[in-house]
């Protein structure tokens, strides 16, 4: 076991040669194929749906353990069958923007097709394990739920994102899709109240993913991966995720002035520094090349690293408020 190793695929997306590669643990090798540092995105709308029942008196621990290590697994699922669709269809070829950032398993030679099938198939299972469970405990539409989710698990590569659907799939998944649904799980009611809780931070994660297109949106046009970046042109993307961006904190101020939350959700405010900043790099076209005070090894990302650096500290802080409101309501109002 390599723990270090695995501390280290937690937090980033190691670059490993194959020499390095072959003496590693099956742990490591599974956090790293399957970007296990981007799995946060998921973990937290696991934590904001667990929270809202509680909030409503309706959580169950066992059905939020295994609705998370769900949610977890079919996000690690789909990373794992994003690399093998580019990769069987040429995408990833040609040092093309994927197999820059991070080791790409199949293009780099790291593992054989059969080797990320079989890490996809276990993973996958446990993801199906969990939600066939759900079903059982739950259901009602917890199969439809389910059904969704694995619809946007198997074909988010392919087609979605070559029509430009794959962003709007990421606000659908990581907002009413994983919260609302993950709220539902857990106390058997649908609520259009947390859904547009879920919003703030599924724009988040849209930015991310926008600013990820961003980046490579010369790469995708060459190879005809028409991703929403490409179908608006870099300067409309730009300030699209700006948008987005403006729109987490007007959401999060409507909730507390309708009522949903307290004030206390307004220290979501507090990220405001950092959208500043980011907000300047959006406005921004991408440089040619890292500039001197950038970390040279996190190139060719730029867009998605700014995009990350808000969402997480948005989406923390919008995780605090949500806490501290329900602590005030539950514990001491």
């Amino acid at each position: 076991m390599d723990i270090a190793m695995w501390r280290k695929a937690l937090t980033v997306i190691p670059r490993v040669e194959k020499e390095e590669w072959n003496h590693l643990d099956v742990i490591s090798k599974w956090l790293i194929s399957t970007r296990s540092a981007v799995l946060v995105i998921t973990f937290i709308p696991a934590v904001i749906a667990g929270i809202l029942a509680y909030r409503a008196g309706g959580f169950d621990l066992g059905l939020w353990l295994v609705m998370t290590v769900g949610l977890l697994m079919a996000h690690a699922t789909n990373n794992l069958l994003n690399d093998l669709t580019d990769y069987l269809k040429g995408v990833d070829k040609g040092n093309y923007f994927r197999a820059q950032y991070g080791p790409q398993p199949l293009e780099h030679g790291l593992m054989s097709t059969r080797q990320l099938l079989a890490y996809a198939a276990v993973t996958g299972l446990i993801a199906v394990a969990a939600g066939a469970y759900l079903v059982y405990a739950r259901g009602g539409y917890t199969l439809l739920l389910m059904g969704l989710g694995a619809f946007f698990v198997l074909f988010y590569t392919y087609p979605l994102k070559y029509i430009g659907a794959g962003e709007i799939a990421v606000l659908v998944v990581w907002g009413p899709l994983m919260i609302g649904g993950g709220y539902y799980v857990l106390t058997g009611e649908w609520s259009w109240n947390v859904v547009l809780v879920s919003l703030p931070y599924a724009l988040g994660a849209t930015t991310v993913i926008f600013g990820k297109h961003i980046d490579k949106l010369a790469a995708d046009a060459g190879k005809k991966i028409r991703t929403l970046p490409v179908l608006l042109g870099p300067r409309l993307s730009r300030y699209t995720a700006i948008g987005m961006m403006v729109l987490q904190y007007v959401l999060a101020l409507y909730l507390v002035l309708t009522g949903y939350f307290t004030v206390v959700l307004l220290v979501v405010l507090l990220a405001l520094k950092q959208f500043a900043m980011v907000a300047g790099v959006f406005a921004q076209p991408r440089p040619d090349g890292p500039p001197a005070e950038y970390p040279e090894d996190a190139w060719p990302l730029w867009f998605v690293s700014f995009a990350f650096y808000h969402n997480r500290t948005f989406g923390g802080l919008y995780l605090l408020g949500i806490i501290l409101d329900v602590v005030l309501q539950r514990v001491i109002l």
